[in-house]
């Protein structure tokens, strides 16, 4: 099990996709993003027109159309494709999921999970998408399970 929810997994997974199979100014389909990630498809569609809403991918209808990413879209942060999908609750909520959990009455693990919650922070802020095409394009990491 991952630290993100099924969602915004998906949503990672076919924006490093996208990214990967547009580096050279061409478009993807839908249906190849959904088998290069192993996504149900209409479950994929509703991910990626939220993502093309917030600007994380671009994309084109009609015959020729498809999802694609420029420079400007490559150089975002993967922390905003998590916000756009899950909003910023990996980055402010309680490690248990209570909502009184504050500094001031904090759960049994808010002092420890609010150190892990920063630095998960600070690593997806500071990564952009771009960052990880060199080793899709060697064959050093995968997007399938």
């Amino acid at each position: 099990m991952g630290i993100f929810s099924k969602t915004c997994e998906y949503a990672i997974r076919s924006v490093f996709f996208i990214a990967h199979r547009t580096e050279n100014g061409s478009r993807v389909g839908i249906k190849e993003i959904a088998t290069g990630i192993s996504s149900p498809e209409h479950f994929l569609a509703k991910i990626l027109q939220d993502l093309s809403k917030k600007g994380i991918v671009k994309s084109v209808k009609g015959p020729h159309g498809g999802f694609y990413m420029d420079e400007s879209t490559l150089q975002r942060p993967l922390a905003d494709v998590v916000e756009a999908i899950d909003g910023n609750g990996l980055f402010t909520g309680c490690g248990l999921g209570l909502v009184s959990c504050s500094e001031s009455k904090p759960c049994p693990l808010h002092n420890e999970f609010k150190v892990i919650r920063k630095n998960i922070h600070e690593m997806l802020l500071k990564t952009t998408i771009k960052e990880f095409n060199g080793d899709l394009n060697l064959g050093v990491t995968n997007l399938k399970k």
